[in-house]
């Protein structure tokens, strides 16, 4: 499964240089003029996790396959975007394909223009949610309408559906993002919110790029954004891309390792993109272990056994008899799957077992 985001931005703050190192590809240019990225590029990372080598090791397995993580980046955004400027209904559209955005904002001096003339990354975030506000404002009005003319012919679903609506729209008319409302909606209502596929009810991770010497502490201007997340319940990771795209080119760990220590880090900022996006998309990884692989898997928190079956194979899902369950530290410190089955750490789960982080996984089924 994995999870999209959406890498955004104004112009020169660094987008499509984290994305190649992100990717530890050059598939986006990185150039000192705005619009460098024209057409979404995508890239897909594998999600760093130790247990995952630890599972291969005891499982004796050939092969050890990783769960990945996509990054969309998308053309950079200028005012007026919501009205068409710039790249902006392209911009819109890419945006709204992914399921969450993380945000770049420039939190660096430099000789690199800023396409405002300052830097003031608070100032930056505004423009970009402003612009995602007003289309979003545009698309709601418009669909308002119709809801209540179905609504006052009796039709139910449009009704509930307008339910959802004016909060959302009473939201954006005061200046706030459509996801400030999800907290005060219904089980019921949630998914009839998401269907709406509004632009500012996607979860947004800031990732603050500072100059290589804050990489480890930040600066004044990332401790702003951090104050301005924990106001909107986002999350904020200090990032350096110019430090991520020197690490991109290292091939060996060690080397890695070394480079990152002194400088002050202990992991890439890949590595904490990762964390900070799991948290924010309500992720978990459970894995499966056998003698040909060793492969991490991603599900939503909540989901149930069968969900998780049907992440490896629609049949598993269709098929579902029981999901034969050990947590991980049960397996590494039984020695795999015949010792945690001789110590009783083996578990036969029904459809109703909600999947734990770690969980490793043997699907039964039968189509």
């Amino acid at each position: 499964m994995g999870f999209n985001c959406g890498i955004v931005g104004l112009p020169n703050v660094g987008k499509s240089t984290l994305f190649n190192a992100l990717t530890s590809t050059a598939a986006a240019q990185a150039a000192n003029y705005p619009f460098c990225t024209i057409e979404p590029n995508v890239g897909r990372v594998a999600v760093p996790d130790p247990r995952l080598d630890k599972l291969t090791a005891i499982g004796k397995s050939a092969k050890t396959i990783p769960t990945q993580l996509e990054f969309v980046d998308i053309a950079g955004l200028v005012r007026g975007a919501s009205k068409g400027e710039g790249l902006g209904n392209q911009f819109l559209a890419n945006i709204r394909e992914v399921d969450a955005i993380v945000h770049v904002l420039r939190c660096f001096e430099g000789e690199v223009t800023h396409v405002e003339g300052s830097i003031d990354p608070i100032r930056d975030a505004e423009t970009v949610e402003t612009e995602l506000m007003l289309a979003d404002l545009e698309s709601l009005e418009k669909r308002l309408d119709a809801a209540a003319k179905r609504a006052k012919g009796g039709d139910k679903e449009a009704k509930a559906l307008m339910e959802v609506m004016e909060p959302a729209l009473n939201a954006l008319r005061d200046g706030k993002p459509a996801r400030t409302v999800i907290a005060k909606l219904s089980p019921e209502q949630k998914p009839l919110f998401k269907q709406l596929a509004l632009l500012t009810s996607k979860p947004v991770l800031y990732a603050c790029n500072v100059e290589e010497s804050a990489a480890a502490t930040g600066n004044a201007y990332s401790n702003k954004v951090e104050e301005r997340a924990k106001a909107e319940a986002a999350v904020a990771v200090v990032i350096s891309a110019a430090i991520e795209a020197e690490v991109a080119q290292l091939q060996d760990e060690t080397e890695k390792s070394e480079f990152l220590s002194h400088l002050g880090l202990h992991e890439t900022g890949l590595a904490r993109v990762i964390r900070a996006g799991y948290a924010l998309l309500d992720l978990l990884t459970f894995f499966t272990v056998g003698p040909k692989e060793a492969r991490a898997w991603t599900v939503r928190h909540g989901a149930k056994a069968p969900e998780a079956a049907g992440v490896i194979h629609t049949d598993f899902e269709r098929g579902f008899i029981r999901a034969e369950t050990i947590a991980y530290e049960d397996f590494v410190a039984y020695g795999g799957e015949a010792g945690a089955r001789d110590a009783g750490k083996l578990r036969s789960e029904g459809k109703d077992y909600v999947v734990q982080d770690g969980d490793v996984l043997h699907f039964r089924f039968n189509v």
